[in-house]
């Protein structure tokens, strides 16, 4: 049996959805993603399921982004293909007619933040943290920007895309990012609760309204993402993301040791 990277849980109306690579963060390589997406679109088509609830394992991380052992591999032409990869998984979500609540565990780290981004509502606990690192491993950040543009305005945007610093949780709250801070063990359940009311919603009038939520931003989504073949071909042809990624590895790697 292939392993599951992507847990489904289905309580009541309510399928939970756990990012399965503990051991590593929950980062995200090829597979994770081509597994999160057939959830996704999986339970886009079950009409007992009426919210969705995305969260990841143990209790460390939401998700640390990407799996950069698999990144520092990547060249120009394979740097444009893994963004067709994040074009399904952020069009996947972007489509969906339910609602969806990150139920956020612990640090959700680059695309991770991207996709915590893109669900409707955030709930966390008081020692998440949430940021676009990339900058420090080398990788451009396209993606990451314009969502964060589209959530949180350009000044924010251009200090967390150059800095690469994290926000805490209070941070994340006061900015409208985390709609709730609860104590950790009660984290799933208070999404579970949200999912359940949202759920009881006249689906065809929530289906409606995000559709207009995703309309209203498709062009910019569009443009983006063929900016960022372009940066990433260019990124990565250059040998610096590599170069970073593997000084960013080894230098994590002694600090294990």
């Amino acid at each position: 049996m292939a392993d599951r990277y992507i847990l489904i849980d289905k309580r009541d109306s309510v399928a939970i959805i756990t990012l399965n690579r503990p051991k590593i963060l929950n980062a995200w390589h090829a597979p994770m993603r081509l597994q999160l997406i057939e959830a996704f679109v999986e339970l886009e088509a079950d009409r007992t399921v009426r919210a969705i609830v995305l969260t990841g394992a143990g209790d460390r991380a939401f998700c640390a982004g990407q799996d950069l052992n698999e990144a520092k591999t990547f060249d120009g032409d394979t740097g444009s293909a893994w963004i067709a990869e994040w074009e399904r998984l952020y069009g996947a979500i972007r489509s969906l007619s339910k609602p969806l609540i990150a139920a956020l565990n612990g640090v959700a780290a680059g695309s991770a933040f991207q996709v915590a981004l893109l669900c409707d509502f955030r709930i966390g606990h008081a020692a998440v943290r949430m940021g676009q690192p990339e900058i420090n491993s080398g990788i451009a950040s396209v993606t990451g920007p314009w969502i964060m543009r589209e959530m949180l305005g350009l000044a924010r945007t251009t200090d967390l895309t150059l800095s690469g610093r994290f926000m805490d949780a209070e941070e994340c709250h006061a900015i409208g990012i985390i709609n709730q801070i609860v104590p950790a063990e009660t984290v799933l359940g208070a999404a579970l609760s949200l999912a359940l009311e949202l759920g009881r919603k006249p689906p065809v009038a929530m289906r409606l309204d995000k559709h207009w939520l995703r309309e209203m931003t498709e062009s910019g989504f569009r443009e983006c993402l063929d900016a960022a073949v372009r940066i990433h071909r260019e990124a990565y042809a250059s040998g610096e993301t590599a170069l970073m990624m593997e000084k960013f590895l080894a230098e994590r790697a002694s600090r294990k040791a």
